[in-house]
């Protein structure tokens, strides 16, 4: 098989990192996580994100662009944590809906995001991992990093709503959406029994019966 790209999407806590691991391991795909950034205007933004909330996002989407031309140069197939496009349509765009972002830098955010789109190859297939904030919840208390212990359930609402938006119209390449309140594959990896024989199939272009 010609080497694939596949991307997991999903809430903060869906469990994207742990299907990574899963999928690496059972694929022998080579896994890419969230990429740690040291963003240099998260001072300035935090003091004032009206000011600032343009050129933080342009920060990190560029440093999201440069880990997916990465991945495009590795010879392995690769399994990666997050795309560049839950950078733009889910958390910049959540910025402009808050109202901590313009709508002129949000337009003019968004024509850079586009043209940086058609310009990268697009992966392969997507893994959307569908969770409601209960679960969400859940699985940020099981892991226990204390920063993430003041997110409000309403902000994670209004992300889900963003992320079920995007996955709608998500058309760059097949996309298996998994109900993460019900296969509870954090706990229990066996779980994903199913839905690994409907990635194989996906990878190989074949009809996979897709979870929805």
């Amino acid at each position: 098989m010609a080497k694939k790209h596949l991307i997991i999407a999903g809430n903060i806590g869906a469990g994207k990192s742990t299907l990574v691991e899963i999928l690496s391991t059972r694929l022998g795909f080579r896994p890419y996580y969230e990429p740690v950034a040291e963003n240099p205007y998260l001072q300035d933004f935090y003091g004032d994100m009206e000011r600032w909330a343009l050129q933080s996002q342009i920060f990190f989407l560029s440093h999201r662009v440069k880990s997916h031309h990465l991945l495009k140069d590795d010879p392995h197939s690769v399994v990666q944590d997050r795309s560049l496009y839950e950078d733009a349509q889910i958390f910049a765009q959540n910025l402009f809906i808050q109202g901590s972002m313009s709508r002129r830098d949000w337009d003019t955010y968004q024509e850079l995001y586009k043209t940086l789109v058609q310009l990268l190859p697009p992966p392969d297939g997507a893994l959307y991992i569908r969770a409601s904030v209960r679960t969400l919840q859940r699985r940020i208390a099981l892991r226990g990093r204390n920063f993430e212990d003041s997110i409000p359930p309403a902000y994670l609402k209004g992300l889900n709503e963003l992320y079920e938006q995007w996955i709608s119209n998500f058309d760059l390449c097949p996309v298996i959406t998994i109900p993460g309140d019900e296969i509870d594959f954090v706990s229990d990896p066996t779980t994903l029994g199913p839905i690994l024989e409907d990635v194989k199939e996906m990878l190989k272009g074949g009809q996979a019966e897709l979870f929805g």
